[in-house]
């Protein structure tokens, strides 16, 4: 005896099927969100990206043999030349886009982990390749483009410092 029947089983349109055919899926990336206190006041951490120079958070892809808050951490000094602990659970996510200036535009979904921040170095991999800037939370929502990035930069100023 069956536990489904053909009336149960989803069989998309021939309209459907086709439009699932071209659609890209989203893919995965883990952001870290680097948090310092500077004269009583929190600051957060952009760079730049390589492609389009927009304003972003330190981030790639996972590592398939770490969990993703070391991911984070790892992305942060590589980019940044940050050295800090990731928090194990993420803080946010957000969709967003990867790629630009005339080329495909991956769409993507940002796991956001903070990162306390204990030093920083000017000796890492991606140095040069990057602006780093260390900015207040107003800041960061004025020249971020992303909206779902903005969100999360709101979301971290309604905490408590």
């Amino acid at each position: 005896m069956s536990l489904i029947n053909s009336t149960d089983v989803y069989r998309p349109s021939l309209l459907q099927s086709l439009s699932l055919l071209f659609q890209r899926p989203s893919r995965l990336q883990i952001a870290a969100l680097c948090l310092r206190q500077r004269n009583g006041k929190r600051e957060v951490l952009m760079v730049t990206s390589k492609t389009t120079h927009r304003w972003i958070l330190p981030k790639g892809w996972p590592i398939v043999s770490l969990r993703a808050h070391r991911t984070a951490a790892i992305e942060a000094f590589e980019e940044a030349g940050v050295i800090g602990t990731a928090r194990k659970k993420p803080f946010a996510s957000f969709r967003s886009h990867k790629g630009g200036k005339g080329g495909l535009k991956l769409r993507t979904k940002v796991l956001v982990y903070l990162v306390d921040v204990e030093s920083t170095t000017d000796v890492f991999p991606e140095r040069g390749e990057r602006d780093v800037r260390w900015l207040s939370i107003e800041e960061a929502v004025r020249i971020a483009e992303d909206p779902g990035l903005v969100q999360v930069f709101r979301q971290l100023g309604s905490l408590p410092s």
